[in-house]
């Protein structure tokens, strides 16, 4: 009979394992270790993002109950107490820098011209317990942590991810981004430094954004209105040439504000540094933000960053990163089958079939019948 490998083993193999390899080599991560290798660690800790596992005792004790079915993924069952001691001092860089490799293989597939490149930029909170308040700690009462985030909204997928307490702000964070010259970046309040605009207008991107409810703009030009559409207003004009504290405002070129009526009435003043495009595409620009907005609602109702393995900087941090490796992995996945179209669905499908000896595009598949020889005898009692 010809050997088929459990739905986990299917998934699993997309991670690039010499990559990975050469990184636990690199971190030194293996060192005079004995019982868990960070191989094992890291299937562990997948299995549990794939299977919703909520507690270190339960991705143990199932991995342990399928011991025989890891054999062909090159792990092994897990003791809990060692599983906790590796996320709180194995090293996070390993898990980051093969998140980055996957992200920039996944991504290179995506041929396209500089100028239609669009990301969004956001991040979200992800509170937690007081037993992380030594790091964590936001106020008297409250602990959190906060996941950045650069977005492809065309690739459907994170390019960028970056963990730090929450009482960080979103701008220092983003001033340590990557960002791609001549690439359009959508991006809400929270990033509003005309420093940073300045950066990134040098750099040939094209910026959209909101303006703040008490930011002048000094009016120069007055662009016409298309008929019957939800554009209030399309003005160029100069940003304020001093910000607060009577500071000299780097970002002098001119910019554009575009106010449009949302269906919920509210108004929105949409700033941008692109002059030529019309005011209905920019409006449409900062309308996709809602894409990493649906991102994060999906990955915190599908993956396990609402309940963490570990209280420390580190195992809250692999933990957030191996979601993320989650969440590439199912989509990798899911493009390698053209059965379900739903990633919801696909994701529910692999957690209700983890471990079961089945091919990835035939989830939706019924158990074949069980066929009996007619002459053999059955015998039947209740």
């Amino acid at each position: 009979m010809r050997h088929q490998n459990t739905v986990l083993h299917d998934v699993l193999k997309r991670i690039p394992w010499d990559v990975f390899d050469r990184l636990v080599e690199q971190q030194g991560s293996d060192y005079r270790v004995r019982r868990l290798s960070t191989k094992d660690q890291l299937v562990a800790l997948l299995y549990g993002q794939l299977w919703g596992a909520a507690s270190l005792r339960e991705i143990t004790a199932g991995l342990e109950s399928h011991g025989a079915r890891l054999y062909h993924l090159g792990s092994r069952p897990v003791q809990r107490s060692t599983l906790a001691d590796a996320n709180a001092h194995r090293p996070s860089a390993v898990f980051a820098e093969l998140f980055s490799t996957m992200v920039s293989r996944a991504h290179r597939g995506l041929r396209r011209a500089i100028g239609e490149t669009v990301y969004l930029i956001d991040s979200t909170g992800i509170p937690l317990n007081e037993l992380s308040r030594d790091w964590a700690r936001y106020s008297a009462k409250v602990c959190g942590a906060k996941l950045h985030l650069i977005y492809d909204p065309d690739a459907d997928q994170p390019i960028y991810a970056a963990i730090t307490p929450s009482r960080s702000p979103d701008i220092t964070v983003a001033q340590q981004m990557p960002i791609e010259p001549g690439a359009t970046y959508v991006f809400d309040l929270g990033y509003y430094d005309y420093a940073w605009w300045a950066g990134m207008a040098q750099a040939g991107c094209r910026i959209v954004t909101r303006f703040k409810r008490n930011t002048p703009l000094v009016v120069v030009t007055e662009l016409p209105l298309p008929k019957g559409s939800t554009i209030l207003s399309d003005r160029i004009g100069h940003l304020p040439q001093r910000q607060s504290h009577n500071r000299h405002n780097p970002f002098q070129d001119p910019v554009r504000e575009v106010r449009v009526m949302t269906d919920t009435n509210k108004v929105l003043r949409i700033l941008t540094n692109d002059l030529d495009a019309s005011a209905k595409e920019i409006a449409d620009l900062y309308k996709r933000r809602w894409a990493i907005e649906l991102f994060f609602r999906w990955v915190k109702q599908t993956l396990k960053i609402g309940h963490f393995l570990g209280t420390s900087h580190n195992a809250v941090r692999i933990q957030i990163i191996v979601a993320l490796i989650a969440f590439l992995l199912l989509r990798l996945a899911q493009l390698a089958q053209n059965v379900i179209k739903s990633p919801l669905a696909f994701a529910r499908l692999v957690r209700a079939n983890l471990m079961l000896r089945r091919r990835i595009d035939r989830l939706l598949d019924n158990d074949p019948p069980l066929h009996y020889d007619e002459r053999q005898m059955a015998i039947q009692w209740n």
